[in-house]
């Protein structure tokens, strides 16, 4: 019998709201998903992350990245175009998780190629059946490409 190794899921959340962190954080230590949860705070941690750049030089490649748009130095919109345009990254899937329902954004998001778009809950037990949704989607049904 062959022992199979399963990997943990890599998940970058680029995320300035410490509240949100924390949410998606305990959402993900109550789920089924063995995953290692990577936080950047703005758009140029989450580039240099992404580009193994400064202290993130051994960061491991995500599986799925969870964006917000609206980020301190580069937004989010930034970060996907960056994301989407380098033949090395495009294939990660990006995944909008913002507060912003404005159609603009919306539109302009998948204009950029982001996976999906989708606006957070205000509520902490919808929000946590949000990630829960998203974890059990993308790493359940969904095939992702090897890292």
């Amino acid at each position: 019998m062959t022992n199979i190794i399963i990997k943990p899921a890599e998940i970058l959340l680029v995320e300035d709201n410490e509240a949100d962190v924390d949410l998606v954080k305990e959402t993900l230590n109550r789920g089924k998903l063995t995953a290692h949860l990577h936080v950047t705070r703005n758009g140029e941690e989450a580039i240099a992350f992404l580009k193994h750049q400064d202290i993130y030089i051994n960061a491991p490649r995500p599986d799925i990245i969870l964006l917000d748009l609206n980020l301190p130095k580069k937004d989010g919109r930034e970060v996907l175009h960056e994301i989407k345009e380098d033949p090395d990254l495009c294939q990660i899937p990006v995944i909008i998780l913002t507060s912003s329902p404005a159609d603009e954004d919306i539109s302009k998001s998948y204009l950029l190629h982001a996976n999906c778009y989708i606006i957070k809950p205000l509520d902490f037990k919808s929000f946590m059946i949000v990630i829960q949704q998203l974890s059990d989607f993308w790493f359940s049904l969904v095939t992702l490409p090897k890292r």
